[in-house]
C-alpha cells in the first residue's frame, strides 16, 4: 500500500501543508498515521480526499463544512458502486507510484549532470 509524505501530498496536490494539517482537524476522514518522530504518512485513502477536498473547496465554491458533508455522501455512493471505485483507486494509486519513479529517475539523472 502506498505511503506519502505530507511533503508528496503537497506535491501531488497542489495544496500547501499548513492547509493539509488543518483539513486533518476539520475533516474526521484524513487521518495519516504518525510515526514515532511525529512525521505524518498519508495512505492512498487520504491523498484520494484530499484532491477531492481541493476539487470541492477551490473548483466547485464549497464552504468547508458543505466539502466534508460531500465527502460523507460520497462515502455512501461508494459503497453502492464498490467494484468500480476499488478500480479507479488501484489504477490512480498505480499513477501516483510511476509519478514518484519518474520524479526519483529525474532527480538521480540531474544529479549525475545529464
Amino acid at each position: 500500500m502506498a505511503q506519502y509524505s505530507i511533503g508528496q501530498i503537497e506535491k501531488i496536490s497542489g495544496v500547501k501543508s499548513h492547509i493539509l494539517r488543518y483539513w486533518e482537524e476539520v475533516i474526521p476522514s484524513i487521518t495519516p498515521k504518525k510515526e514515532m518522530s511525529g512525521r505524518r504518512v498519508y495512505s492512498h485513502k487520504d491523498l484520494e480526499i484530499i484532491l477531492r477536498l481541493k476539487y470541492l473547496i477551490y473548483t466547485k465554491k464549497f464552504t468547508i463544512e458543505g466539502a466534508k458533508n460531500q465527502i460523507i455522501q460520497d462515502a455512501e455512493n461508494i459503497e453502492k458502486n464498490f467494484d468500480a471505485v476499488m478500480a479507479i483507486r488501484e489504477i490512480r494509486a498505480d499513477l501516483s507510484d510511476l509519478y514518484f519513479s519518474l520524479q526519483s529517475l529525474r532527480n538521480e539523472r540531474n544529479s549525475n549532470g545529464r
